[in-house]
């Protein structure tokens, strides 16, 4: 019989801040330098115990629930870390979809990153940190991050992390174009039109505090812009809307802008969320937050459901 009780653990959404291609590498990866930015918006995954193969289960049926899903790979890492035989089992899991896919908020390799804590913990696997992000590195290049959250300086493919001085807090608005970009298309297009070259200026540098000083700086946004017009209208819009900073997250689609106020995040998201267009209002989630909300958590299956229910109030996360 399934256990009464869940363990859940948050998978934060993040936004790249900057993201500066610098070229390729010797192994055929991009150089990146990027600022990674946690946000309050997350999925949530319900593991459980029960006899049986591991197994997953979506609220979003768009989402793979096999091998191609990054929660199933994190599922075969740990229990083969954890020195057992065959093929992973004894638990199910159940993950609510909040974060948008192909979207450049990197939901997938959030929930790879919350898969590994929760079930390192569950299977007694007793990893180290070095461990863990040994493991995140081998789902993705920006899993190890989602380990870290808050305002993290990502160099090399993005995954070696140097956590700077916490953004300032910001509103973010997020607004959803009605397509997807994939990671591997975004750079084909860069490598195709010669964006992936270092560019002519310094791509970093910072102020005293360690804060970025290229906000807002994306060298894929150029490219998928070209192909989309849609995301050069958006960020313009953003910005026209008083955002602080506005810009394209990751590979896309999705355009950011970086509010003072919450209501002038609302304000925007309603004028730009639109359809074919959507929108989202959430926060900007500093360090110390991110990892007291990604820390797992055992509840009653009871108290899992009326959570979910009580996540969004008004078309904003709260």
């Amino acid at each position: 019989m399934p256990t009464p009780w869940v363990l859940t653990v948050r998978a934060h959404a993040k936004i790249n801040l900057s993201l500066r291609v610098m070229g390729r590498r010797p192994d055929g990866d991009h150089e990146l330098k990027t600022v990674f930015q946690s946000l309050a918006l997350h999925d949530r995954i319900e593991f459980r115990l029960r006899p049986g193969p591991f197994a997953l289960a979506c609220d979003d049926p768009a989402v793979p629930t096999d091998e191609r899903n990054l929660v199933c790979r994190a599922a075969a890492l740990v229990w083969r870390a954890a020195g057992r035989l065959g093929a992973p089992a004894g638990v199910e899991a159940r993950l609510v979809k909040r974060i948008p896919a192909a979207g450049g908020l990197g939901g997938g390799s959030a929930d790879g990153a919350a898969a590994l804590v929760a079930l390192d913990l569950l299977w007694k696997a007793r990893l180290s940190r070095a461990e863990l992000d040994r493991l995140a590195a081998r789902l993705g290049a920006d899993v190890p991050y989602f380990l870290v959250g808050g305002t993290t300086l990502g160099l090399a493919r993005g995954d070696e992390l140097y956590p700077l001085r916490d953004r300032p807090a910001a509103w973010v608005a997020l607004v959803l174009p009605p397509f997807g970009v994939s990671t591997a298309e975004a750079f084909g297009w860069a490598d195709g039109e010669g964006d992936s070259s270092a560019p002519a200026t310094a791509p970093w540098s910072g102020d005293e505090r360690g804060q970025p000083a290229h906000e807002g700086v994306n060298d894929l946004e150029r490219v998928v812009a070209r192909r989309h017009p849609q995301i050069r209208r958006l960020t313009g819009a953003l910005r026209r809307a008083g955002a602080e900073v506005a810009a394209m997250s990751g590979s896309g689609s999705t355009v950011y802008g970086l509010f003072a106020v919450r209501a002038a995040a609302e304000a925007a998201a309603r004028r730009l969320g639109k359809a074919p267009y959507r929108a989202i209002v959430t926060r900007t989630l500093p360090g110390a937050a991110f990892r007291r909300l990604s820390r797992p958590t055992i509840v009653s299956q009871r108290s899992s459901r009326e959570g979910a229910r009580g996540l969004w109030r008004g078309g904003s996360l709260v």
